[in-house]
């Protein structure tokens, strides 16, 4: 996605195998960071796991007078003077489809941030992964990764990513995304809004629901850009110098909080829910923000 801001025009290492090394260097610590995070938040997490039909195992409980007798568990009953129910955990076909824009535009990171957006938005993106996989239910990551249920789901996750040459920078097919299905999906949302709603509007008509997590750096919500200076597009390697960069100022931060407010409404009126989290804050609240979401409160809020 086109980036508005001060950064590096792109080198040699925007080739497929540089860009693929440079981002598996990247991933072992996003992991351990977004374990910590979610280690950090998962007590108050409440997942979709419950009692009801299904083949895996949840819980013995107390037997209630009326019960088919048939539900007994006799082997654990036996153990002490009372009658246990072995209750099955209720299954439902949930999936969270996940995608994070990972284009040159996310690279930028200025003085007043301690790490890259593409950095925020990996560990974004892994700490959901592990705490939705914890709480038992399924995510998969479009055109790279299937569904999964398992523990580990988030160290597969950043493998995939880590192994990938061409990660796509737009969301992929999504024929793959049916049933009660949700997608949440992290970028920075500089390209058009039209062009994005264009890949997702399908989704929704097709009773999907999405989330989108805007990552911002505050260099983006401020221009604190004065004197000469040199602008370049990470996407293409277009330069603009400035001899007064305070005298753009104003005209930028019009366009770009309008392209937010465009993002917001239209989200709002979808049914979808928008997000945004600014690089100088902590991982933590964008998770927590999402969790909020996902069980269905606050949608639509920003």
């Amino acid at each position: 996605m086109a980036a508005i801001g001060q950064t590096t025009p792109p080198t040699a290492r925007n080739s497929a195998l540089a860009e693929g090394r440079r981002r598996a260097a990247l991933l072992p610590d996003c992991l351990i960071e977004a374990r910590r995070i979610a280690n950090t938040v998962i007590t108050g997490w409440h997942g979709r796991r419950r009692r009801g039909p299904g083949e895996n195992f949840w819980q013995f409980r107390p037997y209630s007078q009326g019960e088919s007798m048939t539900r007994i568990d006799w082997r654990r009953s036996a153990r002490d003077d009372h009658t246990y129910v072995r209750d099955m955990e209720w299954e439902a076909a949930h999936t969270v489809w996940l995608f994070a824009d990972l284009s040159p535009s996310m690279h930028f990171r200025s003085e007043l941030a301690p790490v890259s957006k593409e950095h925020r938005a990996l560990v974004i993106l892994l700490a959901l992964a592990e705490t939705l996989l914890r709480s038992g239910e399924r995510v998969g990551y479009p055109g790279l990764m299937e569904p999964v249920s398992n523990r580990n789901g988030a160290e597969k996750l950043a493998h995939a990513l880590a192994s990938a040459t061409d990660l796509p920078v737009e969301l992929p097919q999504t024929r793959m995304m049916r049933g009660p299905s949700e997608l949440v999906m992290i970028g920075d949302f500089l390209d058009a809004p039209d062009a994005l709603f264009s890949q997702i509007m399908p989704l929704s008509e097709r009773g999907l629901r999405a989330h989108l997590i805007e990552v911002a750096d505050p260099a983006e919500e401020s221009f604190p850009y004065s004197g000469r200076t040199a602008f370049a597009d990470p996407e293409t390697g277009r330069e603009l110098t400035l001899g007064r960069a305070e005298s753009l100022k104003d005209a930028y931060l019009a366009a770009y909080h309008a392209r937010r407010e465009v993002l917001a409404d239209t989200a709002r009126h979808a049914g979808w829910s928008f997000v945004t989290h600014h690089t100088d804050r902590p991982a933590s609240e964008a998770l927590t923000a999402i969790h909020t979401r996902l069980a269905g409160l606050g949608r639509g809020v920003r």
